[in-house]
């Protein structure tokens, strides 16, 4: 058994860190506290960590102050392997026999899954969703738009000149979330043989269809707040989160329900999404008796993470998204069958993360017409590879 005598380490206390900001940090907080409530043998301390790849870096440099568990992106995972920085999950979940992949959404736990080698057990999968207004639905007679629960960027067309004046058809909140789900739904990728493809013709035509309802006027206006907009009752439908959900409740008056993001074609949807995964950083020192520990707290959250979808969240483990209790919430349409679960598309390349800030930088210029599209594809490529120049020079030093 590793000793973590003199070391400075709690025996007693695990560590756990997570970037969880905003309302759902409150929720995990209350999901520790009823771990703890139960009397384990090590109790959990959660440190919400603003920045915390940032600080994960230093500590890990530093290889002081490492926790003993952290929450990372699935878009981390292959960067992380690569870097030999995580510790492999089975030792810490040997003793727990249900904690399995057939126990979890199945994208959701392979992508921890690195060569055979299972690093990271699943929390959620959260995803890009389409909100729409119901009352707004019916009064432009656009219902048999989800007559098949795909809603296509011709549909959205049909609208031009009907609307009122100050009414959208839908806003521009997490463009580039649905930029990347067009990739999948055209049939494309992000890369090709391990290197970044940015600029490259399904990208383009990508852009070309959201840029049609833009074009169209049916967008709301650049730089406005069309989340908020939608809130307020001027937009039929928001390509926002998941987590969105407890936000739009809250609005009185708001009629408002979940479908999937918008497509070119009724044949292929896509809903970009994301997870957020328990993983272990390597340290020098982390027990037996507290790795197992921590193996009794992720069956513990397995088990009980139904408060977790109260933060709109799509909860990973079956036991909890199959449950009657868990189809009261918004985000359960996502796992009622398996074309839905299928539809959630986690990218897992490993240079994702550069590809989506190359994305989110430019794709709003880009869908107003404020740019040039072949000379901007250019620029986001060469975004791309030189962030990947830079990963690999600080790497090599």
């Amino acid at each position: 058994m590793l000793s973590a005598c003199g070391s400075g380490e709690d025996d007693k206390t695990i560590t756990f860190w997570t970037p969880l900001t905003g309302d759902d940090g409150a929720y995990m907080d209350q999901l520790v506290k009823d771990y703890n409530a139960t009397n384990p043998g090590i109790k959990v301390k959660h440190v919400i960590t603003s920045d915390m790849y940032t600080k994960i870096s230093t500590v890990l440099n530093s290889g002081k102050g490492i926790p003993d568990l952290a929450i990372i992106h699935a878009d981390r995972v292959p960067g992380f392997v690569k870097q030999g920085v995580l510790e492999p999950i089975g030792s810490a979940i040997a003793g727990q026999p249900e904690i399995k992949k057939d126990n979890y959404l199945p994208q959701a736990w392979s992508t921890g899954n690195i060569e055979g080698t299972q690093y990271t057990v699943p929390l959620d999968i959260h995803s890009n969703v389409m909100y729409y207004n119901k009352d707004l639905l019916k009064k432009y007679n656009a219902e048999a738009f989800l007559d098949d629960n795909v809603v296509t960027i011709d549909e959205m067309l049909s609208l031009k000149g009907k609307l009122k004046e100050g009414d959208y058809v839908v806003n521009d909140a997490l463009l580039g979330w649905v930029i990347l789900a067009q990739i999948q739904n055209l049939g494309g990728h992000i890369e090709e043989n391990g290197k970044p493809a940015v600029d490259t013709p399904v990208m383009k035509q990508a852009f070309e269809h959201v840029k049609k309802i833009a074009d169209a006027g049916l967008m709301t206006p650049f730089g406005e707040d069309g989340y908020l907009m939608f809130q307020s009752g001027k937009v039929l439908f928001s390509t926002d989160g998941t987590w969105s959900s407890t936000a739009h409740a809250a609005v009185e008056g708001l009629n408002f329900g979940a479908t999937n993001i918008y497509s070119p074609t009724p044949d292929k949807f896509t809903n970009r999404a994301s997870s957020h995964l328990f993983a272990m950083f390597k340290k020098d020192r982390r027990s037996d008796q507290k790795e197992a520990g921590i193996g009794a707290f992720l069956e513990y959250i397995r088990q009980n993470s139904l408060k977790w979808a109260k933060a709109g969240q799509i909860v990973a483990s079956k036991q909890v998204n199959e449950s009657a209790e868990y189809k009261q919430y918004m985000q359960s349409f996502f796992t009622s069958n398996p074309k839905e679960i299928e539809s959630l598309y986690i990218y897992t390349y490993e240079y994702y993360p550069y590809v989506a800030e190359a994305v989110e930088t430019y794709c709003a210029d880009i869908v107003r017409g404020n740019v040039e599209l072949d000379e901007t594809l250019k620029k986001m490529q060469k975004f791309v590879e030189d962030k990947i120049a830079e990963s690999r020079k600080a790497t090599t030093k």
